[in-house]
């Protein structure tokens, strides 16, 4: 299985900081992970549903290490490609 899109939606709050969509194989969408920043550093949350009792429920996630590391790693990778992107009109709008 592989991840064969990302696609990052930021916001401007104080810990969450992007909404992130992917597709694996082509042909699967999983909505909603978070890209958290957490007292460690950047990390990625999975979705999850909010349970009766009032605590969260992951709704989908990878059942090793290794494929939440693989994840991670690619998701936080295209966070940063999109920070980069949207960063640079803001450098060069002076002078247009």
């Amino acid at each position: 299985m592989e991840i064969t899109e990302v696609r990052v939606f930021p916001v401007q709050e104080e810990k969450l900081k992007a909404y992130v969509t992917i597709t694996l194989d082509g042909c699967f969408v999983v909505r909603d992970l978070k890209v958290i920043h957490g007292t460690t550093g950047l990390f990625v949350a999975m979705p999850a549903k909010r349970r009766k009792d009032g605590t969260f429920k992951d709704i989908a996630h990878p059942l090793n290490s290794e494929t939440r590391e693989r994840m991670e790693k690619l998701i936080l990778a295209e966070y940063e490609r999109e920070l980069k992107k949207g960063a640079a009109p803001a450098r060069t709008g002076t002078g247009e």
